[in-house]
């Protein structure tokens, strides 16, 4: 990734046989936070609206196939209508990159697995 002055990161490489040209300027923002979650932007070119759905958010299959490479955990989370190709990305603050499983806050009851009652699941 090449960091731009302004603290945005771009993929850089070449582009390979499944990996267009656009998708080697996909540009990712450094990380911020807030009490709850942690977010970054991404910003694919503006080539790929067209496809994109217009009024849902992806999937982390669909962002994954339009080239976004990140860790685990990241959900897509809102669109910003005036620039539909910039993602907003978040995940709660603590979860594991690797598995994409948030953090047990230290104030959260540790339930034991679910039990199946009349056809329900409900914790134990």
């Amino acid at each position: 990734r090449r960091v731009h002055g302004d603290g945005r990161s771009v993929l850089a490489g070449s582009a390979t046989s499944n990996m267009s040209r656009d998708a080697v300027e996909i540009e990712y923002s450094e990380k911020y936070a807030d009490d709850a979650y942690e977010y970054r932007h991404v910003i694919l070119p503006k080539n790929y609206v067209k496809r994109m759905p217009a009024s849902r958010l992806l999937s982390e299959q669909e962002w994954r196939e339009l080239g976004v490479q990140q860790s685990r955990g990241w959900v897509h989370y809102e669109i910003h209508k005036p620039e539909p190709h910039i993602l907003l990305f978040r995940r709660p603050l603590g979860t594991d990159p690797h598995t994409g499983l948030p953090a047990r806050r230290p104030d959260q009851p540790v339930h034991s697995a679910p039990v199946a009652m009349s056809g329900r699941a409900t914790c134990a």
